[in-house]
């Protein structure tokens, strides 16, 4: 992943944020909407580019368009800032490629402890009945 290529590549978008803030929200353009275009991007491999459009598949459009929007802060460039960390996160977890999982088997001396465990286990409940005369 080349992260000067990637960041180049994104467009931002300045966009009027929701919810309360008074006469403020009316005027300023806070909110931060990002998009990242997966098919034209050059800061990926094809290999890369799969992997990660098959682990955020249901966060991509079907034009393979990933868009992020942050209105946490007033300020439009801490949103930027926050949106741009949290797309490049998003991105570096999804190249993350998982270790092979290793079959074990259970070791004798387990296997033997549980055996023992049962037959101490039943002759305590054996020893519970009434005795036949």
């Amino acid at each position: 992943m080349n992260k000067e290529k990637l960041l180049c590549e994104l467009q931002y978008k300045a966009v009027r944020s929701s919810g309360s803030g008074g006469q403020n929200v009316n005027k300023v353009s806070s909110k931060v909407v990002i998009t990242f275009d997966l098919n034209t991007s050059e800061a990926f491999s094809i290999e890369q580019k799969e992997l990660i459009l098959s682990k955020l598949a249901s966060k991509f459009t079907s034009e393979n368009i990933l868009i992020l929007t942050c209105d946490e802060d007033r300020s439009q460039l801490k949103n930027k800032e926050i949106v741009t960390k949290r797309l490049v996160d998003l991105l570096k977890k999804a190249l993350v490629v998982p270790k092979k999982r290793k079959p074990t088997s259970v070791p004798k001396s387990v296997v033997e402890k549980r055996i023992k465990d049962k037959k101490t286990n039943s002759e305590i409940k054996q020893n519970r009945k009434k005795p036949n005369l």
